[in-house]
């Protein structure tokens, strides 16, 4: 400690003799220049020449400070820079490795700072974007390997030549029943693939809207017709332009939905209306309803209120990603009000100017 001490006189006292050695040079300086511009304007009051020596010299003195003082900090800020742009270096080669955990500090008046920004925000996306890519293939790998396995297994037991013909009936109709939800699952996750991916352009052409629900009904009489629920339709005479084949299956999927989770004797009220500048369309039913924690991902892929029995309905929770997506691609937009035990209503809004009657 003694020893440090003395290395800090030392620097103290030589610190000292080169500002003192300095500041003498500056003023023997300025002392030479005015003595110089003396010689063609004439020497002033005594009193005057020891000023103007003064002054000149602290300009002098003032001037070499920031040449020094400049010169120190560019080659500071040069370092610093190159510091910068190899940690930023750095950085990029882990991004490329797969490492999305780099973070760059930031200063607040660094000229590099965007691009520390940029980096740090460019490692965060790409972080995000790889847990949503490991997330879907893990949530793919899961809904396929369980129907396959359910074929896999009931096809097994009907080599079994002591299963009795209610038996194999049984298993048949299951193998069959998952067959059809794996093909569903690719159909849409097709869809969804194209419809991100803006491979299909909408195929827009006029048709009426309402129209176009009543059939979905239709299609789906079967399942409600079974259940013996209530269906209420009101529908005002609209058409509209868009993708009728696409947005056919915002319907079936809709309807299909509220009837799967409505209890028997329950009420399904569907409505086409026009309120102000908006084509409204609401599907409400007297269903199980959501809770609030689950409206709020209903809409993500994979996602299942309840999934052992939506496994068991032979839901895959693509179907209300699909759409949103559709909704969305003709710049409208989807609402949901439920909650347990009070059924849920689905709003969908399309522009005005989507109409052309």
């Amino acid at each position: 400690m003694n020893r440090n001490r003395k290395k800090d006189n030392f620097r103290f006292a030589v610190g000292i003799i080169v500002s003192t050695f300095f500041f003498g040079v500056c003023f023997g300086l300025s002392y030479l220049l005015t003595d110089f511009i003396y010689q063609y304007t004439g020497a002033p009051v005594k009193i005057w020449t020891y000023i103007i020596t003064g002054v000149v010299g602290l300009y002098i003195f003032w001037a070499f400070a920031q040449i020094i003082i400049t010169t120190h900090r560019r080659k500071h800020q040069h370092n610093d820079h190159r510091e910068l742009l190899g940690e930023a270096l750095d950085a990029m080669k882990r991004i490329t490795q797969g490492d999305f955990s780099v973070v760059m500090k930031v200063e607040k008046y660094d000229p590099f700072s965007e691009l520390a920004e940029t980096i740090n925000k460019m490692a965060h996306e790409l972080g995000t974007m790889e847990n949503l890519r490991q997330d879907f293939i893990a949530n793919v790998s899961h809904e396929i390997q369980s129907p396959l396995t359910s074929i896999s297994g009931f096809a097994e037991l009907l080599r079994n030549g002591s299963v009795t013909a209610e038996e194999k009936a049984h298993y048949i109709d299951i193998i069959a029943a998952e067959s059809k939800r794996l093909s569903k699952l690719s159909d849409n996750l097709l869809k969804l693939s194209s419809l991100d991916a803006n491979a299909t352009p909408l195929s827009c052409s006029k048709f009426r809207l309402d129209k176009q629900i009543q059939s979905s009904l239709l299609l789906l009489e079967s399942l409600w017709s079974e259940k013996n629920l209530d269906i209420s339709l009101e529908a005002e005479d609209i058409s509209m332009f868009g993708d009728e084949h696409l947005l056919a299956q915002v319907w079936i999927n809709l309807l299909h939905n509220s009837i799967k989770f409505t209890p028997r004797g329950g009420m399904v009220t569907i409505s086409v209306l026009r309120e102000d500048s908006m084509i409204v369309c609401r599907i409400a039913d007297s269903g199980i309803g959501i809770s609030e924690e689950d409206k709020l991902h209903i809409f993500e892929r994979f996602y299942k209120v309840d999934k052992a029995r939506d496994r068991d309905l032979g839901g895959n929770g693509l179907g209300l990603a699909l759409v949103k997506k559709i909704v969305e691609l003709h710049n409208g937009t989807i609402e949901v009000e439920s909650s347990i035990g009070n059924g849920t209503t689905f709003t969908i809004k399309f522009p005005k100017e989507k109409e052309s009657d």
